[in-house]
């Protein structure tokens, strides 16, 4: 077996050929077996199957034992085998009378696994062949929507809100901040306040501009009182309709491509999408089964991604809500979910610490980014959970920007390689958004300010 391994505390891309400097995946020749051999082949190889599971051979191992397979392609949270090394509650531990595994060798298994259990060198993931291809996202109109004539941005006097939700114009140099009780227009390129809109229905917990820039639309409410959905003119500031009639504030929300649909969700643990034309519910989707964190809908506006308080993601049909793939990877809250724009790939980021990029006709990750953003712990806080991603969001260009809990941002390109890092920031970042203005990033902080920052790329 190799001595070295990609730590989970290191960036892990295992969908990046190598000559772009990003380590191979695990292979089960080099890697596993050699594992399984040394730890496994007593009770599990050629001679003896105990639950009739032989880890002999690669294709013994996909067959899996008694209890059906082990081995869940692209999951490791999922596969049997992980959760019994893992010795997780309510498995059968393996080995079943000794200490388990190192890490170092788990940590192994579970990127094999999350490469598509290559069985030799050069045997790439299945997911390798969905590099970013440009698309056009949506004809530039002649003259891009900017506010004028707004009500002057009144500064909030006192202890102020984080920055609960950020969005950038796909064309316009122009950046909307959720604000309470408000939504604050900044122009990108000057930096300077472009006014704002009342939002009376409390905090907006989530800003999205429509594909061509002319619309607004903002969600949240106050918690365990109300929640709305709200459509606005950017030229204007005027209100264009309202969606839903929430118990609790809306936490996730977003437009559809042709601005025909408004999708909701909160900790009602339920989806609701409504029809812009006359604002009536079209349908309801129940199947999460804790808090909805975070949805967006396709580029292509075909389809509609949901996630929870627990990790769980769904991908739906977004013309009648019928269920196209689960995705179940993540240990903690889901904070973000983004598609890059040719809607091949879904990113989605969580307080585990890690960010997946799905290839989104199979499910499969293209790639894991893996305690991207979780801080070091000081002394004394070992027993504390650091958390990890708060935001992402994709570029015109097909790159990731991800922020979090160890104050800095970061550009990855298309497949999850690392492109630039910026400084650690004095203020918590909390979420982040790419603007039209040369390579220039916005980023909202826990202080309720707005940050900038412009990566040079590696």
């Amino acid at each position: 077996m190799k001595t070295s391994f990609v730590s989970v505390m290191s960036v892990l891309v295992l969908a990046v050929p190598v000559s772009r400097g990003i380590a191979a995946a695990p292979t089960w020749e080099d890697d596993i077996r050699p594992i399984f051999k040394s730890r496994c082949f007593k009770c599990h190889g050629e001679d003896e199957q105990k639950s009739d599971l032989s880890l002999h051979t690669l294709g013994a191992a996909l067959k899996g034992g008694s209890s059906g397979e082990v081995l869940k392609k692209g999951r490791p949270n999922s596969s049997l085998l992980v959760q019994s090394i893992e010795h997780a509650e309510g498995v059968e531990k393996m080995p079943p009378k000794a200490l388990k595994m190192p890490e170092e060798e788990i940590e192994l298994i579970r990127q094999w696994i999350l490469a598509g259990m290559p069985a030799g060198a050069g045997n790439m993931p299945q997911a390798a062949r969905l590099v970013f291809a440009a698309v056009p996202a949506g004809e530039r109109p002649e003259k891009p929507a900017m506010p004028s004539g707004l009500p002057a941005d009144e500064p909030v006097t006192g202890l102020s809100n984080p920055v609960t939700a950020l969005a950038a114009s796909p064309w316009a140099p122009l950046v909307a901040i959720g604000g309470e009780g408000r939504v604050r227009f900044v122009h990108a390129e000057t930096k300077e306040s472009l006014g704002a809109v009342p939002f009376p229905e409390g905090i907006p917990q989530v800003l999205r501009f429509s594909r061509d820039g002319a619309l607004l639309l903002a969600a949240g409410g106050k918690p365990v009182q109300s929640g709305k959905a709200v459509l606005y003119e950017v030229t204007t500031g005027k209100r264009l309709g309202a969606f839903g009639d929430e118990s609790d504030t809306v936490l996730a929300a977003d437009l559809s491509a042709d601005s025909q649909w408004v999708a909701l969700g909160g900790p009602g643990k339920a989806v609701k999408v409504f029809r812009v034309a006359d604002g009536k519910l079209a349908y309801k989707l129940t199947k999460h089964t804790d808090w909805i964190t975070a949805l967006e809908f396709s580029p292509d506006g075909k389809r509609l991604v949901t996630g929870d308080r627990s990790g769980g993601i769904h991908v739906w049909e977004a013309e009648g809500g019928a269920l196209v793939l689960g995705l179940s990877e993540h240990k903690e809250s889901i904070h973000a979910l983004a598609w890059r724009p040719d809607g091949k790939v879904v990113a989605s980021g969580s307080e585990d610490g890690s960010v997946i990029l799905w290839g989104i006709e199979d499910g499969f990750p293209l790639a894991t980014l893996s305690k991207i953003h979780t801080p070091k712990l000081r002394p004394g806080e070992y027993g504390k959970k650091p958390g990890g991603v708060l935001g992402l969001a994709w570029t015109g260009e097909g790159n990731l920007l991800t922020t979090g809990r160890d104050r800095t941002s970061r550009l990855w390109d298309s497949v999850g390689g690392k492109l630039a890092e910026s400084a650690p920031f004095k203020e918590l970042p909390s979420k982040v958004a790419g603007t039209c203005v040369g390579k220039r990033v916005a980023i909202g902080n826990a202080r309720g300010e707005l940050t900038w920052w412009e990566p040079a790329t590696q």
